[in-house]
């Protein structure tokens, strides 16, 4: 039983383990999305976001408590200057695990960690569901919708060809008379 074992040591010791949640913090701040195993990314998450809500507060007391943590001034750098802007309205939940299956060498359970803000393909999945109709009556319908598609379709086709097919054969006709009023111009200047 796991009664009060809230540490998921990683079969590591201490500085091991603070060494590689560093490293690991770093890369997901450098990179916004890194390929790791399930149980590392739960670490992660519990390492990282505290370290995200400080950026919020750009003094030089929270770079130090940060960098403390990092040990990179490349990534405390790119938390405070850029991620702290993207996330100042998020009251917490900076980061994303999505499982991606079993590793293949040890049936490890694989995972993407990333920070949620920089995920462009989520954002605009949000950005489509936002344009759904009410579910009322048959306006908001999907079926409603497909017979409004086809509908106008085929009537525009039939609208459009012959709109073509007269306009060519204007075309020609134009050009032709406008010629000569422009030789008879220039001739009489």
């Amino acid at each position: 039983m796991r009664h009060q074992k809230t540490i998921n040591h990683l079969g590591r010791t201490s500085a091991h383990r603070k060494a590689m949640l560093s490293n690991m913090a770093a890369s997901l701040i450098l990179h916004k999305r890194i390929t790791t195993t399930l149980a590392k990314a739960k670490a992660l998450r519990g390492y990282v976001e505290p370290l995200i809500s400080r950026a919020k507060d750009d003094s030089t007391h929270s770079r130090r408590v940060v960098f403390s943590y990092l040990q990179n001034k490349d990534a405390v750098t790119e938390l405070f200057k850029e991620i702290s802007k993207k996330i100042m309205e998020r009251p917490g939940g900076y980061t994303r695990i999505l499982k991606t299956g079993m590793r293949a060498g040890d049936n490890a359970d694989m995972c993407f960690i990333e920070l949620v803000d920089y995920n462009e393909a989520m954002l605009g999945k949000k950005e489509d569901a936002k344009a759904k109709t009410t579910r009322r009556g048959r306006k908001g319908t999907k079926q409603a919708e497909d017979a409004e598609k086809h509908a106008p379709k085929t009537e525009e086709k039939e609208v459009k060809k012959p709109k073509k097919a007269a306009k060519k054969a204007e075309e020609p006709k134009a050009p032709a008379e406008a010629k000569p009023e422009e030789s008879t111009e220039t001739a009489e200047s």
